[in-house]
């Protein structure tokens, strides 16, 4: 019987081969009717027609003898078809369902020819239960294949999609700038996963102050297209341009996505449309939303998944946390920046012994704004301090140092302190500051240089706290320039001075150095952002501003624009403070000094030169004030200080009265009861001066005041000054 059974089977395969396709057909139409949702899938149903007609031949084949069962494979279409199935998120198991129905109408279709063929009721139940075995074997051993291509490609997929997750968290955010970072995510996604980019901030993001944006009524507000990408080039005129705004209507998609925070999966069904399927996500960190991106294919291009959502909106969430930190980042950058530029001098001080021009330049993007700062000081006496110093660290909480540290500087030089005793106490504020940081505030600490340049004796007084050498440039002899080359108008160097600990570290000593500078010479004091960089060593740097400095224009703004061009390094990472200073001298004749002994006859001598100086200043006007304010000075430092006594009168900007002796008590002021028969003099020359006060030297104690010059502005008086 088993003999007759095969020859049937054969006969039976033969008469059906001719009409596989018809088969197919009705095969088709019956699944068709009996699982709708397979057919959902344009791109599946249509290789549906030869993955039946493959499953009918295979069938055929085996019934015929032409193949084993064990050796049977799957058609190619029904691997594509499950591999196509995995790409669109089909799952495994509604395309296995299809296999039983298939199996059932394939079973009856084979039997209905069968029962054409004989009418032998025993050949029949043989032939039927061969047919059932062998379509079950046939089914199970296609599903395993069908399975395996649907794994293959879902393993591919999943590790394509991880690959593309972490690629993304590699190539989007690789700058602190918000528009590069959605120029990174439309291009990274029309290389691999979508044909048009598009991605759209609020646009107050861009123009706030940096503060949360509240989630109310989002898609209302306006919103500015920042990047976008396609792969076609006839994308290049899009409807909405970069850098434009627009709003989206309240019932729109893309108001729904804003407005609840919810991704949204679209494939458009209008006949003609351009995009075939779109992913709109929204850009949400922290809670907060900051705009809507969109991922859009043409119809031509395989539509958009769940799966393809879940990865749109890993990517996605990468670029809204560096979009936000990029705001963060600008605005905390912002903010540091104005403090800072507020905190820095506003204007030039008008004063005689210097011409002085500054910079500044903040850090890089990434780095963030420093604590640098320069300041210029007029003193007494006609005298000047120049500072530069630097906060280490970045931010807001540098530049708020740097402003507390500026301002200490003045107050300790309004003191009159010599530049060391300046540096120790501003190291103790310094040290201060350190102990009322909060845990965790990190390294505070900071370097000075600090400098006093008197126009009188062109003597100069620096001390640093960790600070960099200035750059000292001294005008060339007539006879000289061939030692620096064609043009070169000065010798630079850089003076060998002490330079003490940065401020913060506590109890360690600060130095002096003194030396004289000819008239004219250039002071150019910088923070090491201009000499240092990773690409550049610091002696290059400094061979390059020497010659800079030794060619440069004699006006102190120009000297700064040839500096920074010469030296600022291109790869710079830090902030750059640079104070330029031209020295004047007060000639002779602009100065009177006489030496007096301690002796109360004296005063009338210091009142009878006084009187001389001022006749030939053009000054006789202020005589009568000036004698009684020198008088009150000389007479306090004959009866308290001791011998040598010193009066200097500087004419300038003002004209100063100066009193020196060797005691360091410093006088103060006191109000003298009604029947007092002193100490009213320092309370007449308070009232007499427009400013008076001490300072302290190496060798004793200064008491100086000083007077306005009659019809003169601060300007004229300085021009006058240096003739």
């Amino acid at each position: 019987m088993g003999f007759a059974v095969d020859a049937f089977l054969r006969r039976l395969a033969r008469e059906l081969r001719p009409r596989v396709a018809e088969a197919a057909d009705v095969l088709l139409l019956r699944l068709r009717g009996d699982m709708p949702e397979l057919w959902e899938h344009e791109d599946v149903a249509a290789l549906a027609l030869e993955e039946t007609a493959g499953h009918l031949t295979r069938f055929l084949d085996i019934l015929d003898g032409r193949t084993d069962i064990a050796d049977v494979q799957a058609p190619p279409e029904a691997l594509e078809v499950a591999r196509r199935a995995a790409r669109r998120g089909v799952p495994i198991s509604r395309l296995l369902r299809a296999y039983r129905p298939g199996h059932m109408i394939l079973i009856q279709l084979v039997q209905g020819e069968a029962d054409r063929l004989t009418d032998d009721r025993e050949l029949m139940n043989e032939a039927a239960t061969r047919l059932v075995e062998t379509a079950f074997a046939y089914v199970d051993r296609g599903s395993e294949q069908v399975v395996a291509a649907y794994q293959r490609e879902r393993d591919r997929r999943m590790q394509r999609q991880l690959l593309l997750a972490n690629e993304a968290g590699r190539r989007i955010g690789t700058s602190l700038d918000t528009a590069r970072t959605a120029e990174e995510l439309a291009e990274f996604g029309t290389e691999d996963f979508a044909d048009v980019v598009t991605v759209d901030l609020l646009d107050r993001l861009l123009r706030d102050d940096g503060s949360a944006v509240p989630d109310a009524a989002e898609s209302a507000q306006p919103l500015r297209r920042i990047a976008q990408s396609s792969v076609r080039e006839d994308d290049a005129n899009p409807a909405i341009a970069t850098g434009s705004t627009h709003t989206c209507p309240p019932e729109s998609e893309e108001a729904q996505v804003m407005a609840t925070g919810r991704p949204k999966l679209h494939r458009s069904t209008r006949p003609g449309s351009a995009h075939g399927s779109a992913l709109l996500l929204p850009l949400r960190a922290r809670g907060t939303t900051l705009g809507l991106a969109r991922f859009l294919r043409y119809p031509t291009t395989l539509p958009f998944d769940e799966d393809d959502l879940l990865l749109a909106r890993e990517i996605v969430a990468v670029a809204a946390v560096s979009v936000d930190n990029a705001r963060r980042y600008h605005h905390e950058r912002a903010t540091a920046l104005a403090l800072q530029r507020s905190l820095l001098p506003q204007h030039s001080v008008e004063q005689p012994a210097v011409d002085t021009a500054s910079r500044y330049l903040p850090s890089g993007e990434r780095a963030g704004v420093g604590g640098d700062w320069y300041d210029v000081i007029p003193l007494s006496g006609a005298r000047v301090a120049l500072v530069v110093g630097d906060v280490v660290g970045r931010g807001l909480h540098a530049a708020a140092t740097m402003g507390r540290l500026r301002t200490a500087v003045q107050a300790f030089a309004d003191m009159d302190l010599m530049p060391e005793e300046l540096l120790t106490h501003l190291d103790d504020v310094v040290v201060r500051l350190q102990r009322e940081a909060p845990p965790g505030a990190g390294e505070l600490t900071a370097t000075c240089l600090y400098t006093v340049y008197d126009p009188v004796s062109r003597m100069r007084t620096l001390a640093s706290a960790g600070h960099v050498a200035p750059a000292v440039a001294a005008p060339l002899p007539a006879a000289s320039p061939e030692l620096w080359g064609p043009g070169a108008r000065w010798s630079v160097r850089f003076p060998d001075i002490p330079i003490g600990p940065p401020l913060g570290l506590g109890g360690h000593p600060f130095e002096t150095a003194r030396f004289e500078l000819p008239e004219g010479s250039v002071l150019a004091m910088f923070t090491d952002g201009l000499i240092r960089s990773r690409g550049r060593d610091v002696d290059s740097a400094r061979t390059a501003l020497s010659d800079a400095l030794a060619h440069a224009p004699d006006a102190p703004e120009e000297i700064c624009d040839r500096l920074l061009e010469a030296v600022l390094p291109s790869d710079r990472c830090d902030d750059v403070a640079l104070l330029v200073a031209r020295t004047r001298a007060l000639g002779p004749g602009r100065v009177a000094a006489v030496d007096l002994p301690a002796d109360p006859a004296a005063v009338a001598g210091a009142r009878a030169l006084t009187a001389r100086t001022l006749t030939a200043w053009g000054l006789e006007e202020l005589a009568f004030t000036t004698e009684l304010i020198v008088s009150e000075l000389v007479t306090n430092a004959i009866r308290y200080g001791r011998e040598p006594i010193r009066l200097r009168l500087i004419c300038q900007s003002s004209l100063t009265c100066e009193v020196f002796d060797t005691n360091s008590t410093a006088p103060y002021l006191r109000h003298a009861h009604t029947f007092d028969e002193g100490g009213r003099g320092l309370f007449l020359v308070a009232r007499l001066a427009e400013r008076w006060g001490t300072r302290h030297t190496r060798d004793g104690k200064v008491i100086w005041a000083e007077l306005p010059l009659p019809g003169r502005s601060p300007a004229e008086g300085a021009e006058g000054a240096a003739r």
